[in-house]
């Protein structure tokens, strides 16, 4: 359906596995979503072919998983006005501070929303939210998500005995 995939970006191969989450939660809600390898520092006119282009090819979200640096969620952003979900990757001696740091600390009127690090799922849950303002059938979806997440933590506390020790 057009207006309701996501564009999710990588910086490179070796953050497949990290961002896989996030697409597979697109995918349990019925969102498209198209995976694409783009790099902010080595493929930057690239970057700027996939996301201006963006909005016209049918996307609504952008979802750009960086580390280190991460300049990939920033550079996303700077060239197009769809909601940028900022992922950042735990890699280098800083385990993905650093790239925490870059994502939130964007410039004014440039912004990022930004999960926390490696936090895949929640990307994908937060893009499938974006899309579910103007799609009352996907804000069910994510409801009834939301009532099987409480649902399990009830039962869970009835198996450890419900408080008593």
């Amino acid at each position: 359906m057009a207006g309701r995939r996501v564009l999710v970006l990588i910086g490179s191969e070796s953050d497949l596995t990290k961002v896989e989450p996030a697409i597979t939660v697109l995918s349990q809600l019925g969102i498209d979503s198209e995976l694409r390898v783009a790099s902010a520092h080595r493929t930057p006119d690239r970057v700027v072919e996939l996301v201006s282009g963006a909005r016209d090819r049918g996307f609504a979200v952008v979802i750009a998983a960086a580390g280190l640096a991460a300049a990939l969620p920033g550079a996303v952003a700077a060239h197009t006005t769809l909601p940028v979900i900022a992922l950042p990757l735990a890699s280098g001696t800083l385990g993905g501070i650093d790239a925490l740091l870059a994502c939130v600390q964007m410039p004014p009127g440039v912004p990022t929303a930004t999960v926390g690090i490696d936090a895949a799922r929640n990307a994908g849950v937060l893009a499938a939210q974006i899309l579910a303002l103007g799609d009352p059938a996907l804000a069910a979806k994510l409801h009834k998500q939301r009532k099987t997440m409480a649902k399990g933590i009830e039962e869970s506390d009835a198996r450890i005995g419900g408080g008593r020790r």
